[in-house]
């Protein structure tokens, strides 16, 4: 989704240790600083968050994005207010 969204360039999977790593490559504006300024997670595991479509209202001038977790699939909150469904609020991106 962050991809799909602009925030970041590029992400690969790797088996360089006993365990996978994810990698990352950010995008960078004009001025070379990060499109991602902060990444805050929402839900955690002692405290889920949901909201139903009608408490996901734009924020910042569209500006942030949340992932929302929802029956059909992981999406923005954009996309979860288009398709009318709420779900847990996983993250949120500016």
């Amino acid at each position: 989704l962050l991809k799909q969204e602009g925030y970041v360039q590029d992400f690969e999977v790797t088996n360089e240790s006993k365990f996978p790593n994810l990698r990352v490559h950010l995008r960078y504006d004009a001025k070379r600083k990060p499109l991602i300024a902060t990444l805050k997670r929402i839900s955690k595991p002692g405290l889920r968050i949901y909201m139903g479509v009608d408490d996901l209202p734009p924020v910042r001038n569209g500006l942030t994005t949340r992932i929302v977790s929802t029956s059909q699939g992981l999406m923005t909150d954009r996309d979860a207010r288009r398709k009318r469904v709420g779900g847990e609020v996983i993250c949120e991106v500016s």
